[in-house]
């Protein structure tokens, strides 16, 4: 190892699967990491930011990368377990995504496509369309029908997005969205319908409720994907997995027992510094390497699972501290009949107490999904996961089958054959599902986030200023980050290419260091309701 460069603690933020179906390279003939292997580039996890970084340098012709990940398999966060059983294939198991489970926003004719969508089709990626107009009502007394309060929230929302174009081309103060909702005259205060149906429309895409979200990027960010390319969302039902088509990529540049992707090993230290990075492993394997990427989520950044030594600079951990690591938990049921309507695809529960008490049950069971297979799932965000995810699954199994048996009194609701669900917020190699854009995080701070330190470089799904909290997000961040290491290790091209296309010739990433507010100290009198100094300290004793 270099002498210059100081040790310091880190940890793989890929998440493990106990089952996949798709084949992958494989790093079983990886020679023993008690040796210090030296490279071009390291990247930090094999999901979809690794994979497409790894790919990315791969096409600029950069060979010399290692590809290292905590677990057995490629995907990260686009993760799939066994779950039930189809009695008309044997009892063979389904695949259930428990991780990203569409794809959202596609594409137009003429227009621009989202990679995900691409990529999707390049695989043949089995999908169906998400019908949000598919959806029926209820609350504890049975069937309820509040359907006319999704066009009142449309309305809302429609106007909402308009101020938001206007703070943001005028460059005035960011607001809540809660606060931009009120002001656009949608106030739910007590009404659990009303309640309801904002958790359908904010919370079950951004897993943060809109007092806690950001308004302009908040705006920005569903825009980019659904207005940019299509209002279409598809959901997964590939029974290899979702995880197919990073598979497929990686498939293009790995070959069968590639000894540049290690699997199944766990990070456990990196130094970085302006000569290069070190990466250390639990069992005293290393690489030495010129750069690094690292695809750890927002979250493991957060909960200081990661120790940087030298610390990370004081911009970067701001940011990384402000920004918002949501949790998306799915909870999955088989029974032995499907005793809700199966030509319906999502069913609104309004909870008289509790916002966001078991609320979107989604059925598996109709045409275009596991038709037949008597499968539906809950999904719950935010505090009701933590909460689950605390608790014992038969706890959360007699909750969740009590409001159940509320939604649908007149029909017999029995114990399920299968239950299941993961517990993405205390799993130390993510701490939750994905990002969300806080209120007060400009987009200078944001940029701090993603910003790389000396040859230290962040990709990821949460690093993405317009695609955050999407799977396309990851794509595109993992591109860029290798499009510009790629860059300075081959030297400048005759024709600088530094754009929407390639961020080829773009160089390191901008920073801030010093981000300041709009109040000036001469602000803070009595003209502006602030007569006292706020630095008396008459009361301190000395």
């Amino acid at each position: 190892m270099k002498p210059s460069l100081q040790r310091l603690i880190a940890a793989s933020c890929a998440l493990g699967a106990s089952h996949h179906a798709a084949a992958a390279p494989s790093s079983s003939s990886y020679p023993s990491t008690s040796s210090c292997h030296k490279t071009q580039v390291a990247i930090l996890g094999a999901g979809a930011a690794g994979i497409t970084a790894a790919q990315a340098l791969h096409n600029a012709s950069i060979s010399d990368f290692l590809i290292v990940d905590r677990n057995s398999y490629i995907g990260g966060r686009v993760k799939h377990v066994s779950f039930g059983s189809n009695a008309s294939k044997n009892g063979t198991a389904y695949t259930v995504e428990l991780g990203a489970n569409w794809v959202q926003g596609l594409g137009s004719p003429g227009g621009p496509e989202n990679p995900i969508w691409t990529l999707a089709k390049k695989y043949k990626v089995a999908n169906t369309y998400s019908n949000y107009s598919s959806i029926l009502t209820y609350d504890e007394q049975g069937a309820a029908d509040f359907g006319t309060l999704f066009d009142d929230m449309d309305a809302a929302y429609s106007v909402a997005e308009q101020d938001a174009g206007y703070i943001l081309t005028e460059n005035l103060q960011d607001t809540s969205m809660r606060a931009a909702f009120s002001v656009a005259g949608w106030k739910p205060k007590k009404n659990m319908h009303q309640q309801a149906v904002e958790w359908w429309y904010w919370d079950w895409e951004t897993a943060y409720p809109p007092e806690e979200s950001g308004f302009v990027y908040g705006v920005t960010g569903y825009n980019l994907t659904f207005y940019q390319w299509s209002d279409e969302n598809n959901f997964v039902t590939d029974q290899r997995g979702f995880n197919a088509f990073i598979i497929g990529e990686a498939e293009e540049f790995l070959q069968k027992d590639d000894p540049r992707l290690m699997l199944n090993t766990m990070v456990k230290s990196v130094e970085h510094g302006p000569q290069g990075v070190n990466v250390t492993f639990e069992d005293g394997g290393c690489i030495e390497a010129e750069h690094a990427i690292t695809t750890f989520s927002i979250g493991v950044l957060q909960n200081d699972i990661v120790e940087f030594k030298p610390p990370l600079p004081r911009w970067k951990r701001e940011a990384l501290a402000q920004f918002q690591m949501g949790t998306y938990t799915k909870i999955f049921f088989q029974f032995n009949e499907t005793f809700w309507d199966t030509e319906t695809q999502y069913f609104l529960y309004a909870d008289a107490n509790t916002r966001g008490y078991y609320p979107v049950w989604q059925s598996l069971s109709g045409p275009g999904f596991h038709e037949g297979s008597n499968i539906i799932f809950v999904t719950v965000v935010g505090p009701e996961s933590y909460r689950i995810e605390e608790q014992p699954d038969e706890v959360t199994k007699a909750e969740a089958l009590a409001v159940l048996r509320a939604m649908f009194p007149d029909k017999h609701v029995p114990e399920p054959v299968d239950f299941m669900y993961p517990r993405w917020s205390t799993e130390e190699w993510a701490f939750g599902s994905y990002s969300n854009w806080p209120v007060g995080m400009t987009l200078e701070k944001h940029q701090n986030l993603r910003a790389n330190v000396d040859r230290l470089w962040f990709a990821g799904e949460g690093t993405s200023a317009q695609y955050y909290g999407f799977l396309q997000g990851a794509w595109f961040e993992g591109r860029d980050v290798a499009q510009r290491i790629a860059g300075l290790l081959k030297g400048p091209e005759d024709e600088v290419r530094c754009d929407n296309d390639t961020t080829i010739d773009c160089g390191p990433m901008v920073n801030y260091e010093v981000l300041h507010g709009t109040t000036f100290l001469d602000e803070f009198n009595v003209m502006n309701g602030w007569p006292t100094s706020s630095f008396l300290d008459y009361g301190v004793e000395a």
